[in-house]
């Protein structure tokens, strides 16, 4: 009985998991955490070479960091022209957009290519992490407001 009730809710959570990441038009309207987008934890992953590895490829407000990427846009000019559901829907799968992005998608795990075995079924980051990272880009284009 307990593992028919766990795999429920699994199937559940599941389910629930991409209802969320549903793209309507050009936008994820809900959210992917339980839990508001903190601006510093986000900013910690997009600089993290380790976590986010956005830095390989854009450039951004990061004087501490010496290499930044010159690949994609500036992450400013970026988030300038896009709002919270549409930069989401760009971070959880960018190929959506551009079938031909070098963008990886960051919370989408079938339909991939190259991926190393240990890491096939997992998102490169979890919900509250694609929250966090949109958090941190929607304070950027705050920022250029001012």
């Amino acid at each position: 009985m307990r593992y028919v009730l766990a795999a429920s809710l699994l199937v559940v959570l599941n389910l629930s998991s991409a209802i969320a990441q549903s793209i309507v038009g050009d936008s994820i309207f809900e959210s992917l955490s339980s839990a508001p987008g903190d601006v510093s934890r986000g900013r910690a992953i997009v600089a993290s070479r380790q976590t986010g590895l956005c830095l390989l490829c854009h450039s951004g407000p990061f004087p501490e960091e010496r290499f930044q990427g010159n690949l994609a846009p500036e992450l400013g000019a970026s988030v300038a022209r896009l709002n919270a559901p549409q930069l989401r829907a760009r971070i959880v799968d960018a190929s959506h957009f551009n079938p031909n992005t070098i963008m990886p998608a960051y919370y989408k795990t079938g339909h991939l290519n190259q991926v190393a075995p240990k890491f096939a079924g997992q998102p490169i980051l979890n919900g509250q992490e694609i929250e966090d990272v949109v958090a941190f880009l929607v304070s950027l284009n705050k920022q250029n407001s001012q």
